[in-house]
């Protein structure tokens, strides 16, 4: 299944550093992200290693020349702190060998829903909701970014203005019929 990819997208691995081998991700699922996705990651894992990182470490360095280690709670928090912060390094890093940067606006086929297209669609109640079909690092509730995996993003992908999908919710299942379509 490694190298598998949705069908009609246009995508571009994160290239390989120099000697660096490209792996197949675990399970052989890709890990697409738009590009602004990767920019939100690789800036969240810059802030951390070069600035939150370096403080938290400073801090540190301050907490334990106060003296008895086993009772600063500036010292416990501080090497808490930079536990956190350094296991968040080693997930974003993980998570970052294996994407697949998918651009929306290389879209080819417009017609249709793929991966990075903006959806809009009416419920079975005349409700209207807009989704972003987007990767699993990227999902945000509140403005309708959804991942490709999900129950949503998977019943909605290849569907065309006019077709109509049913999708199992919380409470049961929905009918969602395609409106419009855009790349944005």
């Amino acid at each position: 299944m490694a190298g598998r990819r949705q069908p009609g997208t246009a995508s571009r691995a994160r290239p390989a550093a120099r000697g660096e081998t490209v792996r197949s991700p675990p399970g052989g699922t890709p890990n697409y992200i738009t590009p602004a996705g990767y920019k939100k990651l690789t800036a969240e894992f810059d802030f951390l290693r070069a600035t939150k990182r370096p403080e938290v470490v400073s801090a540190l360095g301050d907490a334990a020349a106060e003296g008895d280690r086993s009772e600063n709670a500036e010292y416990i928090y501080r090497k808490r702190q930079l536990r956190q912060i350094d296991g968040r390094l080693r997930f974003l890093s993980k998570r970052m060998d294996f994407v697949q940067v998918v651009d929306p606006l290389d879209q080819k086929r417009r017609d249709r829903v793929f991966f990075g297209a903006t959806v809009r669609v009416e419920d079975q109640d005349g409700g209207s909701h807009v989704y972003r079909i987007v990767g699993v690092d990227e999902i945000e509730g509140t403005s309708g970014a959804i991942s490709w995996q999900s129950p949503t993003g998977r019943a909605l992908l290849g569907k065309e203005p006019g077709d109509t999908v049913v999708v199992r919710w919380h409470a049961g299942t929905r009918e969602l019929t395609v409106i419009d379509i855009d790349y944005l």
